[in-house]
């Protein structure tokens, strides 16, 4: 009853001690992702191998993310959502640790399949119980402030870790993202989740209730026309789910092969303000996005994104110079940065309560399936004649297939 009524209390306040536990565990749960994704590559092709392996040594932690996503939504139905949080947290943590045994490519892919098993399941409780702390009145904004810190870590985990691997090579990068899967872990110790679970069982067994009482069909008999994808996916995410997909692919070329590239065309000191340029402007346009999309709908915020981040792809691959490569953090941001965070709150809101963490599972499905297997597939395009600039023309390409989906996905 007391905690019903101090949850009653605050309602509609967004910046609560809760709201700094979540969003930390998202934050540095993601640094670790974004941190390692850029200065693994570098570290493979270290190790002899070639830019399709070392691109596979990349995704495969996302594939890892994959797997344990499919598993996490049926899990998070059930309600255990701390439980699950804090065992894949774990796995998460100890894998960062094994990164300094991996002393060849297989033990390698070894740890990042299960360091990515870590990172998937333990992402959708994250991101689940944030949707059940987060207040109904203003979710909108809230979820917006709360995505700020995948928005952080997309930016900063690149450039950070870059720093540390520059200056202390591959122990120092390991040793940076160890650090910041600890706090995660620790935000989701610390954070009391039972008071928020009960409250949102109650919501389900309410609308599930109604549900029934409308179709008078019972609960025993409604459950066995459940299928088997349903326990796995959410259908009417998976529209946007696949325009957000393709392009998160064009992003995930930046963030796997970006430091080869910019030796290769001599742009290093260009290359590392990449991130710190991203982070700034995805930080400024965030509020921005957001109430544009809040006011005008969810397409003209998604239609240029898509067409940012095309446009500075494209650039960057056919005029590599300083100032396109500022231009394509630009249009990055704009880009997967800020349609990232507007479309998990799309399958977000448009979801019922019950059918939220699939819906949440459905949305990084796609994404992490396109960001895993991605660099692989891109990487395949470099050979010793043309180098890295096909990796950057095929993105763009892929990130305007995203445009004819998008405008049939989406209500005006």
């Amino acid at each position: 009853m007391n905690s019903s009524r101090t949850i009653n209390q605050n309602d509609d306040k967004i910046f609560t001690k809760d709201f700094f536990l979540i969003f930390g565990a998202l934050l540095f749960s993601a640094l670790v992702m974004y941190a390692l994704m850029s200065t693994v590559t570098e570290h493979a092709t270290a190790m002899g191998t070639s830019a399709t392996i070392a691109g596979l040594v990349s995704g495969i932690y996302i594939f890892g993310g994959l797997c344990s996503r499919i598993y996490s939504a049926n899990a998070l139905e059930r309600r255990n959502w701390k439980k699950l949080a804090v065992i894949f947290l774990s796995i998460h943590f100890l894998a960062c640790i094994f990164y300094f045994f991996a002393n060849n490519v297989t033990l390698l892919l070894i740890v990042r399949f299960i360091h990515g098993l870590g990172f998937g399941a333990s992402a959708n409780a994250i991101v689940t119980i944030a949707s059940a702390i987060l207040p109904k009145k203003r979710f909108g904004e809230a979820f917006g402030y709360f995505m700020l810190g995948t928005t952080i870590a997309v930016g900063l985990g690149p450039y950070i870790s870059g720093f540390f691997y520059d200056n202390w090579g591959a122990v120092g990068s390991f040793g940076l993202a160890t650090a910041f899967s600890f706090i995660a872990l620790v935000c989701i110790l610390i954070l009391d989740v039972a008071k928020y679970e009960t409250r949102h069982n109650l919501e389900i067994e309410s609308n599930i209730a109604n549900e029934f009482m409308e179709d008078d069909v019972s609960i025993e008999e409604k459950g066995k026309f459940r299928s088997i994808i349903d326990k796995i996916l959410e259908v009417p995410a998976i529209p946007v789910s696949l325009f957000t997909a393709l392009t998160s692919l064009g992003y995930v070329s930046i963030l796997s092969f970006y430091r080869l590239y910019a030796v290769e065309v001599d742009l290093v000191s260009a290359f590392s303000l990449f991130f710190l340029v991203y982070s700034i402007v995805l930080v400024a346009s965030r509020p921005i996005a957001g109430k544009i999309q809040d006011n005008y709908g969810d397409r003209i915020i998604c239609f240029i994104g898509i067409i940012a981040q095309a446009i500075g792809l494209f650039l960057v691959a056919w005029m590599p110079s300083t100032i396109t490569v500022l231009i394509c953090a630009v249009c990055a941001a704009l880009g997967f940065g800020t349609l990232n965070s507007a479309c998990t709150a799309i399958v977000t809101r448009d979801t019922t309560v019950n059918r939220r963490p699939y819906a949440i599972s459905t949305f990084y499905i796609f994404c992490d399936g396109t960001m895993g297997f991605g660099p692989a597939l891109l990487g395949s395009f470099v050979t010793a004649s043309s180098g890295y600039a096909p990796v950057y023309f095929i993105s763009s390409f892929i990130t305007l297939l995203a445009l004819p989906i998008a405008f049939f996905a989406l209500k005006k």
